[in-house]
């Protein structure tokens, strides 16, 4: 099974000759390959292990972000750990 993650270009710039941006998802940014994808600062793009595979719409890329949201909670209803416990 594949996930495609949604994610909002924050920065365009080349490497290697190759399209590539900065995307957030959700706070954490990661660079990505969007040579296969005509994305501009501000688009959302569905990403899968480092290329963004389309453009989604605004409403379409939060609607993801929920679901995933969702999932993740089902699957670990505690959440992740916090950080600040190991030094309690």
């Amino acid at each position: 099974m594949c996930l495609g993650v949604p994610g909002r270009v924050v920065e365009l710039r080349e490497v290697d000759g190759l399209k590539m941006g900065r995307v957030d998802f959700g706070g954490v940014c990661r660079l990505v390959c969007l040579e296969h994808v005509d994305a501009a600062v501000g688009d959302h793009v569905l990403v899968h292990v480092g290329f963004a595979l389309t453009k989604l719409a605004p409403e379409e890329a939060s609607e993801l972000s929920e679901l995933l949201e969702q999932v993740a909670a089902e699957l670990d209803p505690d959440g992740p750990p916090d950080p600040g416990d190991a030094l309690s």
